[in-house]
């Protein structure tokens, strides 16, 4: 029994213990036909063979529907609706396969699923209309994820160049996006029409309150997609391709600046893109300066519309100075000395964003170009300590503000720390005649500091007097094969950790304590590798598992004690 047969049979059966039976064998029998049709619509050559198919899939697609319109039951009406219209879809798209390229198998679907649409507008019943758009969207999102991969490709290709800066530009932007021998999809060059489509799909005919916002963001990135993949598909020159992608980030920025409401999708779109525009133009030495150097001018302008540009801009600028460092021929450290500008210009304009909610970014984005020119000059010692009190002077330069008072702490271990590399530079063998003077009126002013405000913190008062001195002599003692230099430096730490303890002072007992086990422990190094070598090699495991044991079983009384030090510690000043 046909299916066209059994399905009238099946809904029309006044006995209800057949109808089941009936139904069972009519969806099964017309589902197994409806594949073999789509089988052969598939694989047929000849314009007669895809008739015979259409035909057959036609028949299909109009026995589903009529039992859609009869179906009592909306759920089930709108799944079989649904399952008629993609036999549609699939009967009417299989006919230009067979005459057109490869290339237009997909969009001949899609064209189709877009036509289907136009039953939605008419008065059909309400589960068959619904039907009909999920088949529609069902097969306008196969067709979406079918032009992904060469998105993927136009998007994330550009990243080789990191690994081949400046090695020459490619001739098209084809060959550009396809460097590391991934090669391009087969039947790609229509997926930037396939996702124009679906987006004006999207933007047309989501028309619902609740849906509207959602389609309109889904079509912005189908619309952003295509014009990336454009370049690509097309196998247009390298220089047109990066023009165009350049232009598109130029769009998606003006619409930014000029919407009245915050637009995050087009900014985000715009992002992501300068991120492979600027990858895409790593190939040649001119077209990379050129591009940084105007994604940097096209973020900074539009940081008054939205949180993360001035990020962006900072970066690209950061990368700028990379760049321009290296086209003149600098070495490392020299380009760090460039760099450094961006963390200028990221506090100056910190203190214009006074109550704005980028202010934090933009001074996380200016001490990771600070920390980038400390590791650019990590190679030129003496460099190296210039870099170091150029970034104290910035941090400095930040804590004049009130609310910023805290960048003093790292203004100050930037010098200490700046000294320490001029020291070492220098090849100072008694580093302490160079931190003592320091040191001392260091710990008078913090003396007299907390006389006027008992309540200042013994870290701002003593703790960089301290490590001027403590830290420099830990390391210069830990490479001294004498014993006087770490002689003396433990008793200053014991003595410095006594008047901590005596005092409630919790920045003389931390660092006196970990400078006095630090030095206890590089003299005690040699005896005690002389005693683990000379006692037998299981004796060290079975120590180690009686500590083991020993605190596993006293777990609860260690876990009091430490939380009574932690109590001790957090008491003090």
């Amino acid at each position: 029994m046909s299916r066209s047969l059994q399905e009238p049979f099946a809904l029309r059966v006044p006995v209800p213990s057949v109808r089941p039976v009936a139904a069972v064998g009519a969806y099964g029998l017309g589902g197994w036909g409806s594949f073999a049709a789509g089988w052969l619509s598939w694989t047929a050559t000849g314009p007669s063979a895809v008739a015979r198919a259409a035909a057959l899939l036609l028949f299909a697609g109009a026995i589903a529907l009529a039992a859609a319109w009869r179906l009592p039951d909306t759920n089930v009406a709108t799944w079989v609706a649904s399952a008629g219209g993609l036999l549609t879809v699939a009967a009417l798209g299989g006919v230009p396969r067979s005459s057109l390229p490869g290339d237009w198998t997909v969009p001949g679907y899609l064209v189709c699923a877009v036509a289907l649409l136009a039953a939605v507008r008419t008065r059909l019943p309400e589960p068959m209309r619904r039907g009909l758009a999920v088949a529609a969207g069902s097969v306008q999102a196969v067709a979406v994820v079918w032009a992904l991969p060469p998105v993927a490709l136009a998007l994330l290709g550009p990243v080789a160049w990191v690994g081949r800066v400046w090695t020459g530009a490619p001739s098209t932007a084809r060959e550009a996006v396809t460097t590391d021998g991934v090669p391009w999809p087969p039947y790609a060059a229509t997926a930037p029409l396939v996702l124009v489509v679906v987006a004006t799909v999207l933007a047309v005919a989501v028309r619902g309150t609740e849906w509207r916002p959602r389609a309109t963001v889904g079509a912005s990135a189908l619309a952003w997609a295509a014009v990336l993949v454009l370049p690509a598909a097309l196998d247009i020159p390298y220089w047109a391709g990066l023009s165009a992608q350049g232009l598109t980030i130029v769009a998606a920025l003006a619409y930014t600046a000029r919407s009245a409401k915050a637009r995050p999708v087009p900014f985000l779109l715009a992002l992501v893109g300068s991120v492979s525009l600027a990858c895409l133009s790593l190939a040649a030495e001119g077209t990379t300066l050129g591009v940084l150097a105007t994604l940097t001018v096209l973020f900074a302008a539009v940081s008054g519309r939205s949180r993360p540009a001035p990020v962006a801009a900072l970066t690209y600028a950061t990368a700028l100075a990379c760049a321009v460092g290296a086209s003149l021929g600098w070495q490392s450290q020299h380009i760090a000395l460039l760099v450094l500008l961006v963390p200028v210009v990221a506090a100056l304009l910190a203190a214009r964003l006074a109550d704005s909610p980028a202010r934090v970014p933009v001074e996380v984005t200016g001490a990771v170009a600070g920390l980038l020119a400390v590791g650019l000059a990590v190679t030129d010692p003496p460099l190296l300590a210039l870099v170091l009190a150029l970034c104290g002077v910035i941090a400095a330069g930040t804590a004049v503000r009130e609310d910023r008072r805290s960048a003093g702490y790292a203004a100050t271990a930037l010098f200490v720390l700046a000294a320490w590399v001029r020291l070492a530079c220098w090849g100072v063998g008694y580093v302490e005649a160079y931190t003592l003077p320091v040191t001392v009126p260091a710990l008078l002013v913090g003396a007299v500091g907390r006389r006027k405000d008992p309540l200042t913190s013994s870290w701002t008062a003593y703790g960089a007097g301290l490590s001027v001195t403590l830290v420099p002599s830990l390391l210069t003692a830990w490479t001294d094969p004498d014993w006087p230099r770490p002689l003396l430096l433990g008793v200053a730490a014991l003595t410095v950790t006594l008047v901590g303890a005596r005092h409630r002072l919790r920045a003389p007992l931390v660092l006196g304590g970990c400078v006095l086990a630090l030095d206890a422990l590089h003299e005690l190094a040699p005896y005690l590798v002389q005693m683990a070598g000379a006692l037998p090699r299981w004796v060290p495991p079975a120590l180690a598992g009686l500590v083991l044991l020993a605190l596993g079983a006293t777990y609860e009384q260690r876990i009091r004690d430490a939380r009574r030090v932690r109590d001790v510690l957090g008491r003090m000043r």
